[in-house]
């Protein structure tokens, strides 16, 4: 396998959680002056603003809206919960077509309180229920596997091949799949899975960061490229040779890059993108 090399930013996209200390006008600044061209937007930073506004001035800075993060949550043993879960994901399928993107990335959700197997049910059965509604809207679902580790509330959605089965199952055009290294990077099956992906047409979204050794939280340490134990060069080219040629996604939780000057560490993203992604 030859890797890749990537040393431009054409294909470049910040999460706007990953410089969470800045405004989304400060963000979109501050990216469009270093060459970034992509962006996705977390609906927390969008709280107050006029969502059609909001895309607008995104785009006058030159930059292409990737995704709205993040619908999902869909299991609960309440029906009330539950459907308080779908009526929040029209309401981010919404969102989505307002800011002018045409993804949502959903974070599929588990209630601990049954079985992963009933968790997955009510996700299939979610995401079938808002089909109609993101399909009319333009919106693609977007099913992100998370770690095994969130498997008890965050996600009962694990691995590419329990991601891969649902999007096959749901068939759908407008439902997919994001690649997230740092969910992913483990897994023994990943390039057959990454390579499945592709083929079936579900390879809508890649996102980028490191696993830190040590880890000292398990939501809020991730590393920047090249911090840590994760392939991200290997897995992009994986990722490329089946198929995809969307936007590489830098998606950062972390508490002490948070407290950084958050200029320095745009530039530290960027160092970090073009040597080690």
């Amino acid at each position: 396998m030859n890797i890749k090399e990537n040393n431009d930013l054409s294909n470049l996209c910040i999460h706007t959680i990953t410089t969470k200390p800045w405004k989304i006008e400060e963000a979109a600044k501050n990216y469009s002056e270093v060459g970034v061209k992509g962006i996705t937007v977390w609906r927390d930073s969008l709280e107050g603003r006029n969502i059609r506004q909001t895309g607008k001035m995104l785009r006058e800075h030159d930059l292409s809206i990737v995704s709205l993060c993040r619908g999902g949550f869909f299991p609960a043993k309440d029906f009330g919960k539950r459907k308080a879960a779908i009526d929040d994901n029209r309401k981010a399928i919404e969102e989505a077509a307002e800011l002018g993107t045409s993804m949502l990335v959903l974070v599929c959700g588990a209630d601990p309180c049954e079985s992963l197997e009933e968790s997955r049910k009510q996700i299939r059965d979610g995401i079938a229920t808002i089909i109609p509604v993101a399909s009319a809207a333009g919106i693609k679902l977007t099913i992100e596997p998370l770690h095994p580790m969130y498997a008890d509330t965050r996600s009962a959605i694990n691995t590419l091949a329990q991601a891969n089965d649902m999007a096959e199952e749901l068939n759908s055009p407008s439902v997919g799949v994001a690649v997230d290294v740092y969910h992913l990077w483990w897994d023994p099956f990943l390039e057959t899975e990454i390579k499945r992906c592709g083929e079936n047409g579900n390879l809508m979204a890649f996102h980028i960061c490191d696993w830190n050794v040590p880890t000292t939280d398990m939501l809020l340490d991730r590393g920047l490229m090249g911090e840590g134990c994760i392939p991200v060069k290997k897995i992009r080219t994986w990722v490329e040779d089946a198929g995809f040629t969307g936007f590489n996604e830098v998606e950062i939780f972390s508490n002490a890059w948070w407290k950084e000057d958050q200029s320095d560490y745009l530039k530290k993203i960027i160092k970090a993108y073009k040597e080690n992604c």
